[in-house]
This record gives C-alpha cells, sequence and structure tokens, in this order.
C-alpha cells in the first residue's frame, strides 16, 4: 500500500464534516475537482470505498469510518504541534484570522480592525462573520469574538463588554398598531425574532415571555435582516441599542420591568492558550480589547444613564 498523505486525509474529513464535495471545497478554498481528485486518491491508496453518496450527502462506509477515526487523531496531532510551533513565533508579522458573528462584524468589528494598520502595517487580518463559533483548537480561526461564554478547557476567555438590547418598531407600524398592551400580552402585535441556535437567541425568548399573544410575522438568523424588517414596519423586534438607536425610522419603546428585564450580551475575547503569546495575535487582541472598552457607554447605556424612551403608543 502506498504511503497516505496528509492532505488527502485533510480533504476527507473535510467531505464527512461539510457532507459534500463542494461544500467541503468552500471550507477548503480549493476547486471541486481539487477535493474529488484528492478523495480519489486516498480511496486509491488505500484500495477501499470510503464514501457513498447518497440522497442527504456523503456518507462513510464501515472502513471510511474507521479512516476518519484514524485521520481525526492524526489531525489533533498535526493541530497541537502547528499551535505549539506557531506559539513560539516572535514575528511581528503575519496573517491573524479573527471570527465573530454577523450580529456585530460590520458595525463593531470591522471598524475595529480597520483601524489596525494606523500602528501595525505588517498584520494582515481576515475578518470571517460567521453564525458559527469557528474552532480554535482546529486553526479555523485565531481569535473569536462571541456573544456567548464558551467552556472548552483549552480556550482562554476574557469579557471585554457588553452589549445592551432594546425593543423597537418603525414609527408607522406604531401608528397601525397602536401601543403594546403588555397586561394583554401584545395581541394584535407582530415580532421579528431570532432563529433559534444562534448566538443572541436569547432575545426571542425575552420577546416570546414579553408578547405571548403577539404572532411572530418573520425569524432570521441576521440581526441586520431584523432591523432592516422592523424600520420598514414589519414589527416589533429585540435590537441592539448600539445599532437601533442611530437609526432615524426606528424608535425604542419602553418595556416593563416584568416579567423580566430585557437581556444583555456579554461580548467575548477568546484565544487558543497556546496562540495567546504569539506577537502578531497579541497585538490584535489587545487592539480589539481597548476598542471596545472605549465604546463601553455606547455599547451599554443603560449601565451610565437613564436615556430618553419612547412610550408604546406616544
Amino acid at each position: 500500500m502506498a504511503m497516505l498523505d496528509w492532505d488527502d486525509l485533510r480533504i476527507f474529513l473535510a467531505i464527512v464534516r461539510a457532507g459534500g464535495l463542494s461544500s467541503a471545497a468552500r471550507e477548503l478554498r480549493v476547486a471541486q475537482s481539487t477535493v474529488g481528485r484528492r478523495l480519489a486518491s486516498l480511496e486509491a491508496s488505500l484500495g477501499v470505498r470510503l464514501l457513498n453518496r447518497t440522497p442527504d450527502g456523503y456518507m462513510t462506509t464501515l472502513a471510511g469510518e474507521d479512516v476518519r477515526k484514524q485521520a481525526e487523531r492524526v489531525e489533533a496531532e498535526v493541530l497541537a504541534l502547528e499551535r505549539q510551533v506557531g506559539g513560539q513565533d516572535t514575528h511581528m508579522a503575519g496573517l491573524v484570522r479573527v471570527t465573530c458573528s454577523e450580529t456585530i462584524a460590520s458595525n463593531l468589528i470591522a471598524p475595529c480592525l480597520g483601524t489596525l494598520h494606523l500602528t501595525n502595517t505588517d498584520i494582515m487580518v481576515e475578518l470571517i462573520p460567521n453564525p458559527r463559533a469557528l474552532s480554535l483548537s482546529m486553526r479555523e480561526a485565531d481569535i473569536s469574538i462571541r456573544l456567548t461564554q464558551p467552556e472548552q478547557h483549552d480556550l482562554v476567555v476574557r469579557r471585554i463588554g457588553t452589549l445592551a438590547f432594546g425593543l423597537y418598531a418603525s414609527p408607522d407600524y406604531l401608528e397601525r398598531h397602536g401601543e403594546c398592551d403588555y397586561d394583554a400580552g401584545c395581541a394584535g402585535h407582530r415580532l421579528i425574532t431570532q432563529l433559534e441556535g444562534i448566538q443572541d437567541a436569547t432575545q426571542t425568548d425575552w420577546l416570546a415571555e414579553l408578547a405571548p399573544r403577539a404572532t411572530v410575522a418573520m425569524q432570521t438568523s441576521s440581526h441586520a435582516a431584523a432591523l432592516a424588517a422592523a424600520k420598514q414596519g414589519g414589527g416589533l423586534a429585540s435590537l441592539i441599542r448600539y445599532q437601533a438607536d442611530q437609526e432615524p425610522g426606528l424608535t425604542r419603546i419602553e418595556v416593563p420591568p416584568l416579567p423580566s428585564l430585557i437581556p444583555s450580551a456579554g461580548i467575548w475575547l477568546v484565544v487558543h492558550k497556546d496562540n495567546r503569546d504569539t506577537p502578531r495575535i497579541r497585538v490584535v487582541l489587545d487592539h480589539v480589547t481597548k476598542w471596545v472598552r472605549g465604546y463601553v457607554q455606547e455599547l451599554d447605556p443603560a449601565r451610565f444613564e437613564k436615556t430618553k424612551t419612547v412610550p408604546a403608543g406616544d
């Protein structure tokens, strides 16, 4: 049997995880033909079929499942070695991959990283907005900025800020639907909510508790989409104050302190323990921390002052 190529095993794992050649190719940023060729090369080297194509995507055969387990052990060792060696990199230059949720990518993290070149011209940042928390252990990213606290033991986690939320609607919507009668469960109103499984889904639970008789008119995994829909009169939406307070087409509505306070979201800066002292990664970590903490009042204004709100129905 010919010696196995690690790149073939790596691509095989990508196909298994993505469920298809095209999805794996996008994840790996290579051509789909390359992925197919590498899979064929691996199967030829082993002399056995590893994957079967089904209506639900590619599924491992019995032999493929054995190879997957072995390949994942190899992958873990390779990644550990890369992190160990990478952590000894003393260069203040190179690529740093940063991932965050779409919720904060455009309005907070992109402006922050856009100023990094003013003091660090040799560091190139790759910003990856993704609703899925990319794996730092698997080196899908170097730094993650999340709205929920991760619990993996191999990560270094620091809370660097808080995002305050508010309840919003367009003036036109409020004129058409009237005030929010919380005692009546906001009957007759429409809600724009977040899909389950994303980082700020707690806002959906809070809205359901606040307005149990309202109708869910739209669900989305995008905070920007929820904001845009609310501006067009689509309904009530729980939005980040840092963004929504600046929108002329939205009104922030007073809400009662009960049944529960509107939840906020922590901003968590996350790095793998093996990479926290790598100079170029350390520079980006410090820059993001300083930037976000410099906007503490704008991100969480409720902590500093009782700002003017517009009562529902006014």
